[in-house]
């Protein structure tokens, strides 16, 4: 029997689960999906914006390889920290590990005055609607949600879920399983002007079509394109291409064409005024500023200096010395995420991933016996969630070339067991069905569909009444 333990039950570790169980090679695996957290699923359940139900239905298909009788659902095991396991006292438990811990930690602006409050990582903010439950009590809550206008700087799908989140009435959100302080602090946001704005131009956003096309859709908000920013875009102005160059990819063609007929004021305003100024919330797509400082006014973020930038001729932009400031009482980077290093793993902090070949954990350069990634700290955040597939059957190839080797290392006969030993408290499949049954007996006693536990405390308290 060979013994894996997949440390992430997010998409990538999921994945990885699923190739293990489907290869033939080896036809006895045991494998016990390890998570820091009670609940399963990763990004899936914390990263997908609430309203984006059919996203979030990828939950079952996971669900469907978590419930197969070889797989063991290990939640409230950290690994790595100073609370969790070390990866060293995991290997004597297994004999191969694999870690699909994701990239955590959000990638900063680097710019005066990003620390003020009122400036937070769209991570942070997404976090927050989602119930994750490290957040807690969140000033999003409390003030940010005052501010009349919202700047997130970043031109990808994580900024334009941040601003439909943002611009999006709250009665929609409702139908939900977004948490009830999330929700009622949405319900009283003074927020009417969000501002998406990216340092190059719309040929060089990193959105999906599907996504833009969304922003258009919200009943009582207005979407408005600078048609002269666009103009600056040479892609914008060839939309069949550059000549002598590569033909456009075709997300980037139906990007512009969205955008093009914003910019000639073809969008109306669901459920409000077509075209009218004070039809509920603004949602302003600017391109080529770069953010400079965040300004401030009574301690809090008040607006961020923007330098106008321009084409350089080689893909890249440069700075025309001319600057920009947009009003804003909140503001949030969407500029991609980092992997955290894992205490006991090996660690590129260059790139934020673990150093690998083919998924094989290398330590000094060396594949590391009974070691190995997925996913985003295996090869960066890159991608879509289908691209974990892939991702994970190329490490999965890796570890059974390796399997007649680690099936002569010692493994425990029964790991949980090992871990209670320790001093851990893991929650078992069961454990998150009982969390499932609160969070449904939640929202019926608002009138809601299931609603998310927001709290560690509620959560672990959910986990230990298993009882059907």
């Amino acid at each position: 029997m060979l013994s894996v333990a997949v440390v992430g039950s997010g998409p990538s570790g999921v994945y990885t689960a699923q190739a293990l169980l489907q290869q033939s090679l080896v036809p006895d695996v045991r494998v016990h999906v390890l998570d820091r957290l009670p609940t399963p699923y990763g990004l899936v359940r914390y990263g997908v914006a609430p309203d984006h139900e059919k996203i979030k239905s990828l939950q079952n298909s996971l669900r469907a390889v978590l419930e197969d009788e070889r797989v063991t659902f290990v939640g409230n095991v950290g690994v790595g920290g100073a609370d969790g396991v070390s990866p060293a006292r995991l290997a004597e438990l297994y004999h191969a590990v694999v870690y699909c811990v994701g990239a955590s930690a959000d990638r900063a602006l680097a710019v005066p005055g990003e620390s003020l409050p009122g400036s937070y990582s769209a991570t942070r903010f997404v976090s927050w609607y989602s119930a994750h439950p490290d957040i807690g009590a969140d000033p999003f809550a409390r003030d940010a949600l005052g501010a009349r206008s919202a700047v997130v700087i970043g031109v990808g799908n994580v900024a334009v879920d941040v601003a439909r989140i943002l611009a999006r009435g709250a009665g929609e959100l409702r139908r939900t399983d977004v948490p009830r302080a999330a929700l009622r602090a949405l319900e009283e946001s003074r927020v009417r002007d969000v501002h998406i704005v990216g340092r190059r131009g719309p040929s060089q956003a990193r959105f999906t079509t599907k996504e833009l096309r969304e922003l258009g859709a919200l009943p009582g908000a207005r979407v408005a394109v600078d048609p002269t920013e666009l103009a600056l875009d040479p892609a914008y102005a060839a939309p069949d291409g550059l000549p002598g160059a590569l033909p456009l990819p075709a997300v980037v063609r139906r990007n512009l064409e969205v955008l093009r007929g914003w910019s000639a004021g073809s969008g109306a305003v669901p459920g409000g005024a077509p075209g009218s100024a004070d039809a509920g919330r603004r949602i302003r797509l600017r391109f080529f500023l770069r953010p400079v400082e965040l300004l401030e006014r009574g301690g809090r973020v008040a607006g961020v200096r923007f330098a106008r930038t321009a084409p350089d001729g080689s893909g890249g932009v440069r700075d025309t010395g001319r600057y920009e400031d947009i009003e804003a009482q909140l503001v949030l980077r969407a500029v991609g995420y980092r992997g955290v290093e894992l205490p006991g793993l090996p660690f590129d902090p260059v790139r934020g991933t673990v150093p690998h070949a083919a998924g094989r954990v290398l330590r000094g350069g060396v594949p590391s016996p009974g070691e190995y990634v997925a996913g985003w700290i295996k090869r960066g955040p890159t991608g879509v969630i289908g691209s974990n597939r892939s991702c994970a059957k190329e490490t999965v190839t890796s570890l059974l070339a390796d399997a007649a080797a680690l099936t002569r290392r010692t493994a425990a006969d029964d790991p949980l067991a090992v871990l209670r030993e320790w001093g851990l408290r893991p929650v078992e499949w069961a454990g998150w069905l009982s969390i499932e049954r609160a969070e449904a007996e939640l929202g019926r006693s608002l009138g809601r569909g299931p609603v998310k536990i927001p709290d560690w405390a509620g959560l672990l308290s959910a986990a230990r009444d298993e009882h059907p």
